[in-house]
Order: C-alpha cells, then sequence, then structure tokens
C-alpha cells in the first residue's frame, strides 16, 4: 500500500532543497495536493480579534478576505486613508466585522496612536499580523531618524508587539509576521542593520530586517514563553503589487512560475486559525505549512549574543514610547 504521506515528506523535502520550485506557485501546488490542504476544516474565528497590517493589497488583502470569511473580527491598519476606506467597504459589504486604523508603521508616535485605538475598541486581541513592509530602492528616514525600512519592519512591529502583550495572553494569542525568502541571503548583524547612505542597497536592507524579523520571533518566544506563540512565515514568490513596483526585473523574468496572493496567504491564514497544538514550539519560520529552517547557509548563522543586542536595541529605540 503507497504511504501518501511519506511521498509527500519526500516531495516537499526535494522541492526546498531545489529552492526553485519550492517558492513558486508549482511548489504550492504540488503540497497542497500532495497534503489533502482542507480549507473547510480550518477553524471558524467567530469572537476572534486579528489586528492586521498592511491589507489593502496583495497577501494582505487575501489575508483579510479570508480570515473575514471565518469568522473573524478584522481590526486593520493601513497608512493611506482612501485605500484603507475602500478596502474597508469592500470589506464590509462582504458582511465582514471591520474597524479600521490609520498608522504608518515606520512613525512610532503614530504607532503607539495605534496601540491605543485599539485598546479602546478591542479588551483582547487573539492574533497580530505584521505584514505591511515594502522594498525601498532609495534610502529615506523615519520621523525619529531611522533608516525606513529597518523603522517599518523592526522597529514598528516590535513597539506595536510590545503596547499589544497584554492583551496577546488568550488561550490562542499569536502573533504572525510576515517576512522573505530574501533572508537566507544575510546574517543578523546588529551593527549593520541600519545601512547609511553611503552603502544603501534596498534590496540587502529589506533582507536584513527580515532576518531580523525571524531572529526577533526566536527572542519573543524566549522571553514570553507559551503565554503567546510567535511565528513567521515566508509566502514563497508570489505575484503582487508591491513585486512590481520594487523587482519589476525579476517579476517579468519569473512572472509564469509566481503564486497568486491567495496562495502566497495560505500558510499565514493557516497559522492564524489552527489549533496551537498544531503550531508546536513558538519561534518557528514556515512555508507551506510546513516548519523551515532559518538557515540555509553557514555564513549567515546568527553569532552568539546577538540575539539579545538585538533586542537591547530595538528596546532602546522604542521606550521612550512605552510611558503613559
Amino acid at each position: 500500500m503507497i504511504d501518501r504521506r511519506r511521498i509527500a515528506s519526500v516531495v516537499d523535502s526535494a522541492l526546498e532543497l531545489a529552492v526553485v520550485p519550492s517558492w513558486s506557485r508549482i511548489g504550492f501546488d504540488l503540497r497542497r495536493s500532495l497534503m489533502d490542504w482542507d480549507d473547510a476544516a480550518l477553524p471558524r474565528l467567530d469572537g476572534r480579534v486579528v489586528v492586521l497590517t498592511g491589507f489593502t493589497s496583495g497577501i494582505g488583502l487575501a489575508t483579510a478576505m479570508r480570515l473575514g470569511a471565518l469568522g473573524a473580527s478584522l481590526h486593520l491598519i493601513g497608512r493611506d486613508p482612501g485605500r484603507v476606506g475602500t478596502v474597508r467597504d469592500r470589506l464590509v459589504e462582504q458582511s465582514f466585522t471591520v474597524t479600521t486604523g490609520l498608522a504608518d508603521l515606520a512613525d512610532l508616535d503614530q504607532v503607539r496612536r495605534a496601540a491605543d485605538e485599539i485598546g479602546s475598541l478591542h479588551e483582547q486581541v487573539d492574533v497580530l499580523i505584521h505584514n505591511a513592509g515594502a522594498l525601498l530602492r532609495s534610502r529615506a528616514v523615519s520621523p525619529q531618524g531611522h533608516e525606513m525600512t529597518v523603522a517599518a519592519q523592526v522597529l514598528g512591529p516590535f513597539l506595536l508587539t510590545t503596547l499589544l502583550l497584554d492583551q496577546l495572553r488568550t488561550a490562542t494569542g499569536r502573533v504572525l509576521t510576515v517576512t522573505s525568502g530574501g533572508m537566507y541571503a544575510e546574517r543578523l548583524s546588529v551593527a549593520d542593520l541600519e545601512m547609511d547612505d553611503a552603502h544603501y542597497d534596498g534590496v540587502r536592507a529589506y533582507a536584513r530586517a527580515k532576518r531580523a524579523q525571524v531572529e526577533l520571533a526566536r527572542e519573543w518566544t524566549r522571553r514570553v514563553g507559551p503565554a503567546v506563540q510567535f511565528h513567521t512565515m515566508h509566502p514563497g514568490w508570489a505575484d503582487t503589487p508591491g513585486v512590481v513596483e520594487a523587482l519589476p526585473t525579476f517579476h517579468r523574468l519569473t512572472r509564469p512560475l509566481l503564486r497568486d496572493a491567495d496562495a502566497g496567504a495560505d500558510t499565514l491564514v493557516w497559522l492564524a486559525a489552527a489549533p496551537v497544538a498544531e503550531l508546536g514550539p513558538g519561534g518557528a519560520l514556515w512555508l507551506d505549512r510546513r516548519q523551515r529552517s532559518t538557515c540555509r547557509l553557514p555564513w549567515t548563522a546568527t553569532p552568539a549574543g546577538e540575539h539579545y543586542r538585538l533586542w537591547r536595541w530595538c528596546e532602546e529605540r522604542t521606550a521612550a514610547y512605552l510611558t503613559d
């Protein structure tokens, strides 16, 4: 008798070694077929509050649509009032329960106001999803003077998580961060996290911030324990407006292989809805509903003590926003 699970495991491992088929729509389609993913079996989320940043297009919008269909109460954070209003109306037309907030995650003052607003609207938060972020070709700085990529994708999420941590201490509380496979090319170095004008490279800045996200999830897990689960996921290569804008050549060359936004959002939705017992210990990195190694190249392994230095770096830069 053919052991379907054994075949699925072998195919999954072979795909992951090859990278390109793994991260493309080929890998997603094969895994979905072999592993018999049944979206209808995902638990309902009625009564649970999901806070999602970066929801107006691509993976964020696909995530909001699917979580809303599962009954979640959505609190959605975006920075463009027009787009926020348009997408909110679209979701409300689906009879989803939706509240929204305006905030640029790179601006720590706005992050603090967003957290206060969430606290006034919701007694608890069951799932916090960090999806906002963009690859910037030119260096820019946040209102607090931090390089924009790091501000929006490391400091802003760190502050929002810290401010909402007590509300996340529920039976199903979890924090999920959308990272990128590009982080595999970079080693965590806190001293090099913010690139200066002379050495700025948007792709590398983005990859370094994404590496920091993965390492912070592990550090959050170590410090908070099982009271809240922290996980990261990378969506593979997805055809989203962000990719078209930031990586036009990559998009043009790989478009036939790219996943659609719904496929890119699949593991994120599953992580938000699955029972805690199915996720195992926190601090994991996921692709296509399976845990993955956080390091593929030996020279990108995180040096001893760098987790602690990253944590202290984030604490020092957000401390002023934690006092009343």
